[in-house]
């Protein structure tokens, strides 16, 4: 044996070889043969080339990666791997151009476009796993404090807080042996992501004299990072919350052809500079200017930035507490609420010169605002993937403890468990050590105080009952400043509390859990309201009467959800709010953290009980709110209106997309943008149960399929079974599979 491809009735690929590198070699191939389309987009999406052939609207994207240097990082993390790991990755990234020209004959989207695949260097897996990740810590959350900061005062700035991001959502829970019918844990959970076509995480199995694992890959990156099942060990993740990105407000002066920035001692810093050229299909190149400071690469600059300097603030105006605050002197140009809140795409030119770092103590002379970005694989020239292969090997929890020292990016709470018994709970990554402002608003890049101080320890916790993960606090709570709320891992724990007889059968209960009880402080709202018309009190009594559970099938959800709706934009609309109304400035790929509907919308519950919001009159908002539902009410279920609307490099406007239960407080988290629309952009990207006692008895879906080509059998063959609910059988038996040939 030197390489083999089998396939399941699925159409998963599980592949042996004779060591590691062959079968990185092996996973590289045949990944880019599966999802060719999906690699040379995210490949280009790493290095800001998208725009060369998906046109305009991929600009943005471009430009903003060109800007923080995702590929530079990449290629200085990757070169400052161990020789072992480099060559590993090395190993996969020859497999991905062993593969790409089938991949490109199989997917007839190249042809669409006139794409054809390029050799990958061999850090790009690394900038794939970069562009992937560097918004996941949700750096532009700073931006909106800073602007509700602005506009509302500074004691507002942490007003819009959900306790999290609405949009964030990633389940997990560990079941010890002790509240399982067979005497072994089980690990089961759903990473909730944007879900994309092809999906963004790949069901595979990876088997070699050293070891046989099965789990979800990332597409494009080797290995197994987040899920997987050795045998004998199993690990997953959920994101931890954690802060480790900081954006400074910057002064730059020009002085011929130097650029300067004003650092923290007083004295301006000579900083790098360069031009580089983003290639437009049907269009002249767009130039764009990086640069980077001592602090990081700026990713605002002139104009765009100028309205997070506290310099450009006009006098005060009234808050929503009551008190003065200032307000900004520009209004940014109106834009519609964006549906699909993550903006996605890529492409890469360059032409390049370079300042020398030099200091000069020239007096301060008027600036050029900007804002840049320090985060730590750009500071440390790691992502920790020597983890990787480091899992593959695991054999017992004490194996994947010693992986996860090994993490850096993104920083992620993590679960294990292993046939003999063992459990781990702990966050892994790297988280570091600053002034408390820098983790809440920009800081001044000019005055002391704001460098990092080394790096926070990751905190570990022994499990005790059931161990759950939901991106509320808890282990992870001194690493972060905003966590979702507490309802979804509230609700596992409760669901998991009534049996100590668990099979991993019955994980998928736990999985399609609907109840929402974030509904309640709306609907608590109604409860006193007097003087109501018929239709409305009646909606108030069948609402009230609501079993709180957003089923596909249920038309109390839909009303639940219009009335929602109505809350929201009806405080949009409060004057105690134009400050923010207007749609943000500046690049597009910020606004979904910036726009004032989608804030409101997932931080509603707080907003309605919030002691800081004394302006604004929350009962009547409600009350004309309930009315207006009332006199138009939804016809049908919530599965009418709560689609799936998966994000498509190119989208497919003839697809078919299933109808969801659940919403964005539901354990099922399906994730519209409350107030703007009640399509589902984000939810479980992927679904896994890790049985330690027999692995085959461990179950997983994707929301597509295995296969990443439009049309083939196994590219939406989960779609069913996923929007149900069901689980797939993880298949372990060789004589089970099906062998490819060559």
């Amino acid at each position: 044996m030197s390489t083999e491809v089998y396939r399941d009735a699925w159409g998963i690929p599980h592949l042996r070889a004779s060591g590691p590198t062959e079968l990185a070699f092996l996973q590289g191939r045949v990944t880019a043969s599966d999802r060719g389309w999906q690699l040379e987009v995210e490949r280009r999406r790493s290095q800001g080339t998208t725009a060369a052939f998906l046109g305009a609207e991929a600009v943005d994207w471009d430009r903003f990666a060109r800007r923080t240097r995702l590929d530079d990082t990449a290629r200085r993390c990757f070169e400052a791997l161990d020789g072992e790991t480099a060559a590993w990755v090395r190993a996969y990234v020859d497999g991905v151009n062993a593969g790409m020209a089938r991949g490109e004959a199989r997917d007839p989207r190249f042809a669409r476009t006139g794409l054809t695949h390029r050799p990958w260097e061999p850090w790009v897996p690394l900038g794939i796993w970069l562009s992937t990740h560097i918004l996941f810590a949700g750096f532009p959350t700073k931006l909106w404090r800073e602007r509700v900061a602005l506009a509302l005062g500074e004691e507002s700035a942490t007003l819009f807080a959900t306790d999290g991001p609405g949009t964030s959502g990633s389940n997990g829970w560990l079941v010890p042996g002790d509240r399982t019918a067979t005497g072994s844990a089980i690990i089961a959970g759903d990473p909730h992501r944007f879900i994309e076509d092809p999906g963004v995480y790949q069901q595979i199995r990876l088997a070699c004299p050293e070891y046989d694992v099965v789990g979800l890959a990332v597409p494009g990156v080797p290995g197994l990072a987040h899920f997987g099942h050795t045998g004998t060990a199993a690990w997953a993740i959920t994101n931890a919350m954690a802060d480790y990105q900081d954006l400074y407000r910057e002064r730059l002066r020009r002085s011929g052809s130097l650029v300067e920035a004003l650092g923290p001692d007083g004295r301006w810093e000579s900083v790098q500079h360069h031009t580089e050229t983003i290639e437009l299909a049907g269009g002249e190149p767009v130039t764009v200017e990086v640069v980077e400071t001592a602090r990081g690469p700026v990713v605002l600059q002139g104009p765009e930035a100028a309205p997070w300097e506290w310099e450009h603030a006009a006098p005060t105006s009234t808050s929503p507490t009551g008190t003065s605050s200032p307000t900004e002197t520009t209004s940014p140009p109106k834009t519609s609420i964006p549906t699909d809140t993550r903006t996605r795409t890529t492409t890469r030119t360059t032409t390049s010169t370079t300042t020398s770092t030099t200091t000069s103590t020239t007096t301060a002379t008027p600036f050029e605002p900007a804002v840049s970005l320090r985060y730590p694989p750009r500071v440390r020239a790691e992502l920790g993937f020597a983890a990787l292969p480091a899992l593959l090997r695991a054999r017992t929890v004490a194996d994947v403890d010693r992986a996860a020292d090994l993490w850096a990016e993104p920083v992620n709470v993590v679960h294990a468990a292993d046939t003999a018994g063992g459990l781990l709970h702990r966050v892994a990554g790297a988280v570091p050590v600053r002034d408390r402002s820098n983790q809440l608003r920009l800081v001044p890049a000019w005055e002391p105080g704001h460098e990092w101080r080394g790096w926070a320890p990751m905190p570990t916790e022994p499990v005790q009952g059931f161990a759950v993960m939901a991106n509320a606090r808890g282990i992870a709570s001194p690493l972060g400043v905003e966590f979702a709320p507490p309802h979804r891992a509230n609700r596992i724990r409760d669901l998991l509390s009534g049996s100590d007889h668990w099979t991993s059968d019955g994980m998928a209960d736990i999985h399609m859990d609907t109840r929402i009880a974030s509904a309640e402080a709306l609907l608590a709202l109604t409860k006193d309201l007097d003087g109501l018309s018929p239709a409305a009190g009646a909606l108030r009594e069948r609402l009230l009467g609501w079993d709180r559970h957003m089923a596909a099938d249920s038309a109390e959800a839909l009303l639940f959800a219009a009335l929602r709706t109505a809350v929201v934009r009806a405080l949009a609309a409060d004057p105690a709010f134009a400050g923010l109304a207007d749609a943000p400035g500046g690049p597009e790929v910020f606004h979904p953290w910036l726009h004032l509907v989608p804030r409101i919308g997932y931080a509603l519950e707080g907003l309605l009980t919030s002691d800081l919001l004394t302006a604004v009159d929350r009962i009547e908002h409600v009350r004309a709110a309930l009315e207006a539902v009332a006199a138009q009410p939804p016809s049908g279920v919530w599965a009418d209106a709560h689609r799936l609307v998966p994000w498509q490099a190119l989208p497919d406007p003839d697809a078919q997309w299933p109808g969801l239960g659940g919403d964005h407080d539901c354990v099922l988290a399906t994730s519209s943008v409350p107030g703007a629309t009640d399509l589902v952009f984000r939810g479980p990207a992927a679904r896994y149960v890790w049985d330690l006692a027999r692995r085959e008895d461990s179950r997983w879906a994707v929301p597509l399929g295995a296969d990443g080509v439009p049309g083939r059998p196994h590219h939406r063959d989960q779609l069913a079974p996923w929007a149900r609910g069901e689980l797939v059988p993880v298949v372990t038996d060789w004589s089970r599979l099906e062998k490819e040939s060559p």
